[in-house]
């Protein structure tokens, strides 16, 4: 009897051990080039995701890649079905858009058609007969503000404009499958356009509580009451029942940060006294546009933490392991002091206010003129929150709405709603 309870355990410790493999290679496959992220411009855009596979194996994947400074690729892929078909279908074809886009930057010829046309000879070698494949592709121009895509058979992009009107776009191909021969790419000016919401079929065809419905009837308006994707979220979660299918999908905010938004700016020497001095005025500045004591605490952690970032790691260039090695000598504070001695770097501040929907959201950035760093990096810090190094970002993404760095990762956005 013991052998056989011996035995059950070991299979089941055996298959759990898969199942982790089996994930891991999936979050691998899928490729994120806006880890913490934002798309940088006159107006940045903050990028933001949500991966929720019901099941190990996943049905559906995504892929975000940088492809200028300015221009961008998303990939949502929704497999038919569900369980290991609809996993490998969707793994495969993200796996070779990835390679295919790779390539396609190492020799900077990046063409949107090419994608398509490669990617659906690719799979249409892998589909079965009665086989088919939902999948977005969407190539967003944020200098010439415009959207080239090419949907199949997935559910509507929903798009906000200035004015709180929603636009829907609709899928401009059927479902891909192995006899297809001609593919349709449209052009959309999102002059103008400040949200963006792309997602698979499972986010609208979950029910929800208490209603004979589909997420699909309420999915607009907590579009267009969501400033966020942490809000966009909570309002999803708050009206399912149970979630019954894959859950992707990627929201992208542009902030327009003009001259009736602009609070106050503040340049900073690098020093560490001077590093006291600016968290001083920054309460003081935050304590002027709201009485939630709450939210004023929150904000000051958020910015003590960045601020002293830029400091440290940008302006003076200590990396996380030099750190550690100085921590452990007890002498970490006296190097601070030594390696400031001349620099002429600064750090500058400027803090935004935002209204949208009755709500109030205070827009902080900080810019360093250090190296930057690889925003990557924080993807193994967040496994382990408790490990000292990198603490900070993690105690700033808890007590803010998001953190956002460039691509060069010198300078750091946060939000705080009031």
């Amino acid at each position: 009897m013991r052998d056989r309870e011996g035995d059950r355990m070991q299979r089941e410790e055996y298959y759990s051990y898969q199942e982790d493999l089996a994930f891991a290679k999936e979050l691998n496959i899928l490729r994120n080039d806006f880890y913490y992220q934002l798309i940088d411009g006159d107006a940045p855009s903050l990028v933001d995701f949500m991966y929720k596979p019901l099941d190990t194996l996943s049905g559906d994947a995504y892929t975000a890649r940088r492809i200028q400074r300015d221009k961008t690729f998303y990939l949502i892929v929704d497999g038919m079905g569900k369980g290991l078909s609809a996993s490998l279908t969707a793994m495969m074809m993200t796996s070779f858009i990835n390679h295919l886009i790779d390539s396609m930057l190492e020799s900077e010829d990046f063409l949107l058609q090419r994608v398509i046309q490669e990617s659906m000879s690719f799979i249409q070698t892998i589909l079965l007969d009665d086989e088919t494949l939902s999948i977005d592709y969407i190539y967003y121009d944020a200098l010439n503000k415009e959207l080239h895509y090419a949907k199949f058979a997935m559910p509507s992009f929903l798009l906000e404009n200035t004015q709180g009107e929603i636009i829907r776009l609709k899928s401009n191909n059927m479902p891909m499958s192995k006899w297809q021969d001609r593919f349709n790419i449209e052009h959309y000016s999102v002059e103008g356009i400040e949200k963006f919401l792309f997602y698979s079929d499972g986010l609208v065809a979950n029910p929800v509580k208490g209603e004979r419905a589909l997420y699909s009837e309420f999915i607009e308006d907590d579009f267009a009451t969501s400033f966020t994707r942490e809000e966009f979220k909570n309002r999803l979660f708050s009206r399912l029942k149970q979630q019954e299918d894959d859950l992707t999908l990627i929201f992208i905010n542009t902030l327009n940060l003009d001259k009736s938004a602009f609070v106050e700016s503040r340049s900073f020497e690098t020093s560490l006294e001077v590093v006291q001095r600016a968290t001083e005025w920054y309460s003081e500045l935050f304590h002027k546009l709201t009485d939630d004591v709450k939210a004023r605490y929150s904000a000051s952690v958020v910015f003590t933490e960045l601020f002293m970032n830029a400091y440290e790691h940008g302006n003076l260039g200590i990396d996380l392991e030099m750190k550690h090695r100085l921590l452990e000598r007890d002498v970490y504070f006296e190097r601070l002091l030594s390696l400031e001695q001349g620099v002429q770097k600064r750090i500058e501040v400027k803090v935004y206010k935002i209204e949208n929907n009755s709500s109030s959201y205070v827009v902080t950035q900080i810019i360093d003129e250090g190296e930057g760093f690889d925003t990557h990096i924080l993807s193994k810090i967040f496994r382990n929150a408790q490990k000292f190094n990198g603490r900070g970002v993690f105690v700033s993404r808890k007590n803010s709405m998001g953190i956002y760095y460039n691509c060069q990762g010198n300078k750091v956005l946060f939000l705080n709603k009031i």
